[in-house]
């Protein structure tokens, strides 16, 4: 599925193959806490070598230098690049030297409409506030860390994979 995405102010725009539409994931651990400025952040998958960017001299790129489960490189920062623009402040995507074949376009950025999911999966609940609510649904499932399930794992169970 073409996704196509942009920041608020529109200097940064992207388009990006995905199998893994559904945006089903909500993650609590901290760094996407705090990075994405709410109570949980929401990735998809999708094929890096597809990434187009327009803007790109637009694009900032954060390392953080602490992470619960994160390897981090020579420099002691983490494998992972949140890129953002440097105009408006808006994620775009992670992406991550562990798993270079993908990036993880933060839903709040695509334009496309994605399909909504049945169910929903609430990771890192351990990094969870009191204060953030999950509102989990009867058929949602929750991981104190990360679900032995993956994107693709999930999606292919849910015979949601799209080719």
């Amino acid at each position: 599925m073409l996704l196509e995405g942009s920041c608020h102010c529109r200097a940064v725009t992207f388009t990006v193959e995905s199998h893994t539409p559904y945006p089903y994931n909500h993650c609590y651990c901290g760094k996407c806490r705090k990075t994405s400025g709410a109570g949980y952040s929401i990735n998809i998958m999708a094929n890096a070598d597809s990434l187009k960017v327009d803007g790109d001299e637009h694009l900032g790129v954060y390392r953080s230098a602490h992470n619960h489960r994160e390897r981090y490189d020579e420099d002691g920062l983490g494998f992972s690049r949140l890129y953002f623009c440097r105009q408006c402040s808006s994620q775009l995507w992670v992406h991550s030297l562990e798993y270079p074949q993908w990036i993880y376009p933060r839903v709040g950025a695509i334009d496309t409409p994605l399909p909504t999911p049945s169910t929903r999966t609430h990771l890192m609940l351990a990094f969870k506030p009191d204060w953030v609510p999950t509102h989990a649904g009867e058929s949602d499932r929750e991981f104190k860390h990360y679900p032995d399930e993956g994107i693709e794992q999930w999606h292919r169970r849910h015979r949601l994979w799209v080719d």
